[in-house]
């Protein structure tokens, strides 16, 4: 026991408690990495992309991998304008108004898509045009991905981001120390607090972005 746990005796719980949260917001980037690479997958498949995958960086800090999963959807969100800009020149202002109207038939939409999509991208794909009208121009979309985005920015730029992702390994007292310096109850509160925090916002704002890519995208692609 640390000493001071003496002075502090609910510190040893509180050493568990930021152990899990850590474990928690870990979990929480992986699978923000495997859902983004599954959607680069998808518009490299059907939309032509030449998008790179991307890897968690295991002896990387939380801003490091933050900062990896933000530049990757701003790389998709480029590759997501130029098909709508392509869309846009191809065609007609009326039909292309009817991509951006919310109250428009989905089949309708992929219908209208389908008449250009062979010239944008070489070829002709039901698919390439569903994933097109789910994807491109969607404001439901983007407002997603530019919130996960905010949220990766200010978990990075927390006393979170310098935290060593690779620290979990190394046993909670070796977590307490990387992250505080120190184990004191006044840190370990604020580390409690910092984490339940972010967790919050990022399980919202992951669990929408995974919807967009499992259900809007995986499931419409599946057999």
């Amino acid at each position: 026991m640390a000493q001071s746990d003496f002075l502090y005796p609910e510190n040893p719980k509180r050493r568990q408690e930021v152990n899990r949260l850590h474990q928690e917001l870990l979990d929480c980037l992986s699978d923000s990495f495997h859902a983004t690479n599954k959607l680069i997958g998808v518009l490299n498949t059907h939309l032509g992309c030449t998008l790179p995958s991307i890897e968690m960086k295991r002896d990387g800090t939380i801003k490091e991998n933050c900062d990896i999963i933000i530049q990757a959807m701003m790389n998709i969100q480029k590759e997501l304008q130029k098909v709508d800009e392509a869309l846009k020149d191809k065609l007609e202002p009326t039909l292309y108004r009817k991509l951006q109207d919310i109250k428009e038939r989905e089949t309708e939409k992929i219908a209208i898509v389908q008449k250009v999509i062979s010239v944008i991208l070489g070829e002709a794909t039901s698919a390439a045009s569903a994933v097109a009208v789910k994807l491109v121009g969607s404001n439901v979309t983007t407002g997603i991905i530019n919130k996960l985005v905010t949220v990766l920015a200010q978990i990075g730029a927390s006393l979170l981001g310098s935290i060593g992702v690779a620290v979990l390994g190394l046993g909670i007292d070796m977590i307490i120390r990387a992250i505080l310096g120190a184990v004191e109850k006044t840190q370990l509160q604020a580390a409690i607090k910092s984490y339940e925090k972010h967790l919050v916002e990022f399980k919202s704002a992951s669990e929408k972005y995974h919807h967009i890519c499992h259900r809007n995208i995986f499931l419409l692609l599946s057999p």
